[in-house]
């Protein structure tokens, strides 16, 4: 029996979310350096670490974490067309892309020494399946870190006024901190901290606005087309008129172990 937290239909990532992913979730140089710093405070100093980026995407966070870390770095992804712009513009030396998923990982047991998954938990259709995965490919003592929304923490998103709904649906896509503690530490993991950050606002205005409209959200997947255009005008509309305003975010880190074992 399939388990999700996840209330909404899935995602479809080769048919229209992969051509603007890249460039509309891009992030800066120095915003890549600061989750590899939450990520080091969290796991031990000694390199290399052997990782997995659990929902790859396009490699946004991949080679990074190999130079970070050591390597080599697994990025597993199940979208034939985000892994081919991950191959292609993502690439590291000590990186290997993967066609796979959070119940089904081309990898031995006892793989890794930590794995991410950054936004792509509530993408899994049988997350229950995917904790027992990962307990598998995960090392004893190694880290996962759950880079997630929370059904209860969902952020108040620069954009979020001008698509009101948006919030409701984020409350459907995303689990609970307490479901998502409970999936993880029945599979064999403990719960080591929530992670709470604020994430600033970066860049220009207009450029956000015009790298939104590339719809790289998949909350946007869950919205009618009258209530994405009516969105898209009104924030227009707020940029012409200088009353657009930028604003922090928050984004949450869960930190689990697995099991017993030496970690350090």
């Amino acid at each position: 029996m399939e388990t999700s937290t996840n209330a909404l239909g899935p995602v479809d990532y080769d048919t229209a979310q992969h051509a603007g992913y890249a460039r509309g979730r891009a992030l800066s140089a120095a915003a890549i350096q600061h989750y590899m710093q939450v990520f080091a405070d969290r796991l031990p100093s000694r390199r290399p670490l052997v990782g997995v980026d659990l929902g790859a995407g396009v490699g946004r966070f991949t080679p990074a974490l190999a130079e970070t870390f050591g390597g080599p770095v697994y990025g597993v992804e199940p979208s034939g067309r985000m892994r081919a712009v991950a191959e292609a513009e993502a690439t590291h030396p000590r990186v290997r892309y993967l066609a796979g998923e959070g119940a089904r990982m081309p990898l031995p047991d006892a793989q890794a020494d930590f794995l991410l998954m950054f936004l792509s938990f509530h993408h899994f259709p049988d997350q229950r399946a995917a904790v027992t995965e990962i307990a598998r490919v995960v090392k004893p003592g190694g880290r996962v870190l759950l880079r997630s929304t929370f059904k209860e923490r969902v952020p108040n998103h620069w954009w979020r006024a001008y698509f009101p709904r948006s919030q409701a649906v984020e409350e459907a896509m995303f689990p609970s901190v307490a479901e998502a503690r409970a999936l993880f530490e029945a599979g064999g993991f403990t719960t080591v901290e929530l992670v709470e950050q604020e994430i600033p606002f970066e860049g220009d205005l207009a450029e956000a606005v015009a790298r939104l409209k590339l719809r790289a959200v998949s909350v946007f997947e869950h919205m009618t087309e009258a209530e994405l255009q009516e969105g898209f005008e009104a924030l227009d509309a707020a940029l012409a008129a200088g009353t657009l305003e930028p604003r922090p975010t928050t984004g949450d880190v869960l930190v689990f172990s697995r099991a017993s074992g030496a970690f350090g």
